[in-house]
């Protein structure tokens, strides 16, 4: 299976919602995710994959693909996104260009493949040499061990504060920053090691074919493969 990062783009829209209210509960408009592509079109990613049956169709698309809503072209369906942006805050006190990573998803059954990794660092890496961002922040909800430990233990995202009932449920906040260094966020350093990423993420498997993950660039996109 291959697994395709691009850029997100306004046909994307319908399925960046659907897999943030599926797999998350800070949700948002459609209006916001257009807010972020309109303004930093170069910021915001999705992680697709292909049906092949459907792809090889001549006919109209598949029943199946029809009902389900993260299918955004003929076999091509939305598993995972990035929503990314400068900060737009007029009445900040610091006028230091940054970013922030507004959101994050992945589907369920696509998770532990090193998608949300891949998606972050294509974020991270478009922040900075695109937008000129000297660091990025976000926020993550104290209870999500999965999201700290990638923040925090791969992208190593520093904590610098508890943010008190951030969010609506009255759950506290960790507020994190990245520096950014343009040297090492560019994609051939950051995919050095996908291979060794890949590997503790995924299950291992009994076939020994099955033991190497690889990811390249094709025609501008990124691709992992198994």
């Amino acid at each position: 299976m291959a697994i395709t990062i691009r850029l997100a783009t306004i046909d994307d829209l319908q399925a960046m919602q659907n897999a943030n209210l599926n797999n998350l509960p800070e949700n948002y408009t459609l209006k916001y995710y257009l807010y972020h592509l309109l303004s930093w079109p170069q910021a915001s990613f999705v992680a697709t994959t292909t049906d092949p049956e459907i792809v090889d169709q001549d006919e109209k698309p598949a029943t199946s693909q029809k009902q389900d809503p993260q299918y955004v072209a003929k076999g091509e369906k939305v598993v995972g996104y990035v929503l990314g942006k400068m900060n737009d805050d007029m009445d900040s006190t610091d006028k230091t260009p940054h970013g922030h990573v507004t959101s994050l998803s992945v589907i369920r059954t696509y998770r532990r493949m090193g998608i949300a990794d891949k998606l972050m660092r294509q974020c991270l890496y478009a922040l900075c040499e695109t937008y000129k961002a000297r660091y990025v922040s976000l926020h993550v909800r104290e209870s999500n061990r999965a999201a700290l430990h990638l923040y925090k233990d791969t992208l190593k995202f520093e904590v610098l504060k508890i943010e008190k009932s951030y969010y609506q449920d009255g759950e506290d906040a960790y507020y994190m920053k990245l520096d950014l260094d343009l040297e090492k966020l560019l994609p051939s350093r950051a995919h050095a090691t996908v291979e060794d990423d890949l590997k503790s993420d995924l299950p291992r498997r009994n076939s020994s074919r099955h033991d190497k993950y690889f990811v390249k660039k094709v025609e501008g996109k990124t691709k992992i493969y198994s």
